[in-house]
């Protein structure tokens, strides 16, 4: 411990007396914060720890330049001030998908059916539960005590804010009970009531720091404060909904781990219920809606899920987000107002959209200006003009557009609004092509320029960075199209060169207004983070047609390698070429993906594009939850009718099992699974020589 001189005020300190009192300081304030955030057991009271970082900060300002790299000032309990560390989920946090209608919950009941092969006589659990409109939550416990909290991110890697989840009153720091896992998470959602949400805009207002916009808004806000001091005044809240890894758990369904998670001391819903029917799935859904108002705190819908977890493991996922559960949202909030403008964006791969802008209003607490009006036809099939007044709705609580016309209140002199057939941001030629499959035109208008079209180029590199793709922290839609304007990046390879012209410039991004020393080096460490990334997310960032996350990953999952999918791609422009029948045989791709693939790569500058990007980036295979089988490394295809399990069921169980399932029989597939009513590809499979096993034979070799 350095030399004891807080005896001494802080303006007749010297150098060495005040170089010694910040290394003191900080050593206390450390121990402190220690005991207060970690372990709940704080030995001195606010105003003697407050005392010590009001002198730790007046010597700072005196003394700027022996201010410590481990300041106080840099901290909060034990999070730099940088921001958040990176958390990788146990098991990745998924979205969910949407129902808005009665008719889509009984199509996601009938989902579920087929894929496990249940008849209408069979019993199916579901457990109804509100779906709390707050900000979600991943808690890890060891031992019984609490190691660690990470928000969603982007499913798979969250950000650690641990420091604030210990001011949680409502959050056991260590758990009692019995029956207790070495080793589990609790998901769950943070939340604000109405009346805190009042109370804390109030106190916000009349100290003359920012008003939030919502609950959720407070919630997200107070949770991720640099400074958990901060967040330990917020009024935050808790409902835990499910469980992440939970491998010792000895339960079999949903419902029994929400008692498990009861029983520890977590605050669970109390309006959770198992159905047996749609018909009381939406008989709980109709209560929950009438008596919304009435809870105390924001919910967005009604979320439903197979209460048997054996079924759950069954079902799986698909893309991002589990077949065995679904998200029915509330009926959207509708309100009126007036079109001012149809503005015309031009999208990534050349779309024309028609976007709305409207005299604002606020549609279910949110102010709305723009709506989506999709595409032409749908503009003429609800006939909307400029300057009618219109009636506006947030689909889902989300997506505001236009739902009808108010047509007496329209001007005698409104026109008819039609797209131009030419591009609004280079001049190229817009048109709705013919789709060679089915003959029909697109009902999308797009821009013929590609390359030349600046708004397709800055579109694209936008979605190169955006979430689900590269996710690039700091290099967001308006640093991208600064970026692109200025010249500094023109294709996704130019990101990863940019500090290197940057240091070898006269002109330093620094410089430039709205970026700084930290901002700038916070940039470079977040790009420098992505040069290594799963292949499946670098196939979906290059923002290929008809290539989204799920196709990106069937593609990752055949080729394995970067180098592998490369060379089938380039080898696949040519479409009596093996490679490309391969591609199409690949289960899920099919015919408008494969030519899509084939048209982007036979564009010359996207394969340079390409090939440049993958000088600086490493995509790793893409790494699967599987099992060590038989079958792991085969390429498997299906046929026939199945009777022990549905045909998706047993796709999912082969690529589970580490299998490569395709939609047709070819040279390189190894297994044939062949069901009664076996026709052309059983004969093939024949012919080749590819080894066919009866349904029963198949469950037997991935028994």
């Amino acid at each position: 411990m350095a030399t004891d001189f807080s005896d001494i005020e802080v303006e007749d300190l010297d150098e060495a007396q005040a170089q010694s009192e910040l290394v003191r300081l900080q050593s206390l304030i450390s121990q402190y914060d220690k005991l207060y955030y970690q372990s709940d057991d704080p030995s001195i009271d606010d105003a003697a720890y407050d005392a010590l970082r009001r002198r730790n900060e007046a010597i700072e300002a005196r003394f700027p330049e022996f201010i410590l790299e481990n300041s106080p000032s840099f901290k909060v309990g034990a999070a730099p001030v940088e921001g958040f560390a990176k958390a990788k989920h146990s098991v990745p946090m998924l979205s969910l998908g949407n129902a808005f209608e009665r008719s889509d919950v009984d199509d996601f009941l009938a989902r579920i059916r087929r894929f496990l092969s249940l008849s209408e006589d069979d019993a199916l659990e579901i457990v109804a539960e509100p779906k709390i409109d707050g900000l979600s939550i991943s808690l890890s416990y060891q031992n019984g005590e609490l190691v660690r909290a990470a928000t969603r991110g982007d499913g798979r890697v969250g950000e650690n804010v641990t420091h604030n989840i210990l001011t949680m009153d409502e959050i056991p720091q260590k758990l009692t009970g019995k029956n207790i896992p070495e080793q589990f998470d609790v998901r769950g959602e943070i939340y604000m009531s109405h009346e805190d949400f009042m109370a804390l805009n109030k106190a916000q207002e009349k100290a003359g720091a920012k008003v939030f916009a919502n609950p959720r808004n407070a919630a997200a806000g107070s949770l991720r404060q640099l400074d958990a001091t901060i967040t330990a005044t917020r009024p935050l809240k808790f409902f835990a909904y499910s469980a992440g890894l939970a491998a010792d758990m000895k339960v079999g369904t949903h419902f029994e781990i929400l008692d498990l998670f009861k029983s520890w001391g977590f605050p669970t819903n109390p309006l959770t219920k198992i159905c047996l029917s749609a018909d009381e799935l939406m008989a709980v859904y109709e209560k929950i809606e009438t008596g919304r108002a009435t809870l105390g705190y924001d919910i967005d819908g009604v979320v439903y899920k197979v209460n048997d977890l054996a079924m759950q493991e069954r079902l799986g996922f698909v893309s991002r987000a589990p077949r065995w559960a679904i998200a029915h949202k509330f009926a959207a909030e509708k309100a009126t107002t007036i079109l001012e403008a149809i503005e015309i964006q031009v999208g990534r791969t050349g779309a024309l959209t028609p976007v709305a802008k409207l005299v604002p209003v606020t549609v279910g607490g949110v102010v709305v200006s723009n709506a989506s009006l999709h595409n032409e036809d749908e503009i003429e099939r609800k006939d909307v003009r400029i300057g009618d007044t219109v009636i506006v709705q947030r689909a889902g609580d989300v997506i505001p557009q236009i739902v009808e016309v108010v047509l007496e209140k329209r001007e005698k002199n409104a026109q008819p609004f039609r797209l131009p057939e030419t591009c609004p941001e280079c001049g190229s030629p817009a048109e709705r092509a013919i789709d060679p499959a089915t003959n029909r035109q697109d009902v999308v208008r797009r821009c013929t320029g590609g390359f030349i079209c600046p708004a397709q180029a800055r579109e694209r590199l936008k979605h190169f960075v955006s979430r689900n793709a590269f996710d690039i922290e700091g290099l967001g839609e308006k640093q991208i199209a600064l970026f692109y304007e200025e010249g500094w990046v023109k294709t996704p390879a130019d990101i990863f060169t940019l500090e290197v012209r940057d240091s070898e410039g006269l002109t330093k991004l620094k410089n430039r207004d709205g970026f700084g020393d930290k901002s700038v080096a916070k940039l470079w460490r977040a790009i420098n983070e992505r040069r290594s990334i799963g292949l499946d997310r670098f196939i979906y960032a290059l923002g290929i047609r008809h290539v989204g996350e799920t196709t990106a990953r069937d593609l990752a999952r055949h080729y394995g390698t970067a180098e592998s999918w490369l060379a089938a791609m380039q080898e696949g422009v040519d479409e009596a070429s093996s490679a490309y029948e391969e591609l199409q045989n690949i289960d899920g791709i099919g015919g408008v993906v494969a030519r899509s693939l084939t048209h982007y790569f036979k564009e010359e500058r996207n394969l340079t594009a390409v090939e440049e990007l993958l000088k600086h980036v490493t995509p790793q295979p893409v790494v699967f939850e599987q099992i060590a089988s038989k079958v792991s490394g085969q390429v498997v295809v299906f046929t026939g009718k199945l009777e022990l399990m549905s045909r998706n069921e047993a796709k999912a169980q082969a690529e589970r099992l580490g299998a490569k399932v395709a939609g047709s029989v070819s040279a390189k597939t190894n297994i044939l699974v062949a069901g009664p009513g076996a026709g052309s590809k059983l004969k093939k499979a024949e012919e080749l020589g590819v080894q066919v096993v009866s349904e029963e034979e198949w469950i037997e070799l991935v028994k």
